[in-house]
């Protein structure tokens, strides 16, 4: 059995540092590790890559076909969906030990999990190759300072449990980089249990209840790192 973290989150959100620190983690303990980009348009690691998409595709070598004629988001979907298709590129590529352990960097477009099914095709074909998965959604902390923001995550990253079907840790990355007030807001946002109950407990049936199913069903909660 192989394991595997699949590595997630909005551009930006800090997906490459994570995998980065894991790395090194793994190195420090004696543990083999790969880490793959599955990202065609990335340009700059923070990690050692083992195996990258850019060798079979790149999005740079989809706006550079003149055949093609596609913007970057058009080719990076362009790109995902070849690769797709040639995952038996990605298999020879992945012919390491047993109980070995990956990381899988993916893209930050939110539409490659919310409205298409390439990541769950990746998935499938993993989980046939006997790798144990385990989704990891990376969110900024900023969000957490904008309502607005972190209601829209929070959903996005719903969704992608619910699609995936395999098992999900929702992270919170650079908390280090907020300053003393925001993190103390970040906190009490997320761990003032008084808070929580008593918005909650609002009124017991109606809308407002209605809209507390994140806490009321306990479906999604976040871990917090400095990252």
């Amino acid at each position: 059995m192989k394991y595997a973290q699949l590595v997630i989150g909005p551009a930006g959100s800090g997906k490459s540092t994570y995998c980065a620190t894991i790395q090194d983690h793994c190195k420090t303990i004696g543990r083999n590790i790969f880490v793959v980009n599955l990202d065609p348009a990335a340009e700059n690691f923070a990690y050692n890559c083992d195996v990258d998409i850019r060798e079979l595709i790149s999005v740079e070598d989809v706006l550079d076909d003149k055949e093609i004629k596609m913007g970057p988001n058009g080719a990076l979907i362009f790109c995902m969906e070849y690769f797709v298709k040639n995952l038996e590129w990605l298999k020879e590529q992945l012919q390491e030990g047993e109980d070995d352990y990956f990381l899988f960097d993916c893209p930050g477009q939110i539409e490659l999990y919310s409205h298409l099914d390439l990541i769950q095709q990746i998935i499938i074909k993993l989980q046939e190759w006997e790798f144990s998965i385990c989704n990891v959604f990376i969110l900024d902390s900023n969000f957490c300072l904008d309502s607005n923001k972190f209601i829209s995550a929070s959903f996005t990253a719903l969704s992608t449990i619910v699609s995936f079907t395999t098992p999900s840790i929702n992270v919170l990355s650079k908390l280090d980089l907020l300053n003393k007030e925001e993190r103390s807001f970040v906190k009490n946002f997320l761990e003032d249990e008084e808070l929580q109950n008593n918005l909650i407990n609002i009124e017991d049936d109606g809308q407002v209840k209605k809209l507390n199913f994140f806490e009321f069903y306990k479906i999604l909660a976040f871990f917090k790192i400095n990252l």
